[in-house]
């Protein structure tokens, strides 16, 4: 966010669209962190609101250039290449597939059938989440 700031004063929905647009929908914060981050580096002195037609927009001040500048030698929308946009829609197809048999299943399976796939989406969920801590 301070990355941002260092190019121009903006309030918290047009960083939340900048950041959509610059990762090309892979990360869309939601205000729910968004906000509380604003206010987070309101409070270390990083940036200051401004009040202007109805909305609040946040600037660097001089304690928090340093800092935009650091952050945006290395912004977090950097490292999203074509691969990785690639992949996320791959996995953005597979979970519409998931999706639409998890509602088969849960609309036309058996009791028992509901909870074999609850237990499958159980298994899938550690699986993925032991697939990142191998990585570390």
């Amino acid at each position: 966010m301070l990355a941002l700031l260092l190019e121009r004063p903006m309030h918290g929905y047009e960083m939340i669209q900048e950041l959509d647009s610059r990762t090309n929908g892979i990360w869309r914060p939601s205000p729910g962190s968004v906000y509380p981050t604003l206010q987070l580096l309101e409070d270390e002195g990083l940036i200051e609101p401004e009040a202007a037609g109805g909305r609040k927009s946040y600037h660097l001040t001089d304690a928090g250039r340093p800092e935009a500048e650091t952050a945006a030698q290395n912004p977090p929308w950097a490292s999203i290449g074509d691969d990785t946009m690639s992949q996320v829609q791959d996995f953005r197809d597979a979970a519409v597939g998931i999706m639409s048999a998890l509602r088969q299943v849960g609309f036309s399976g058996t009791p028992e059938q509901r909870q074999k796939a609850l237990e499958v989406l159980n298994e899938t969920k550690r699986k993925l989440y032991a697939i990142l801590a191998d990585a570390e």
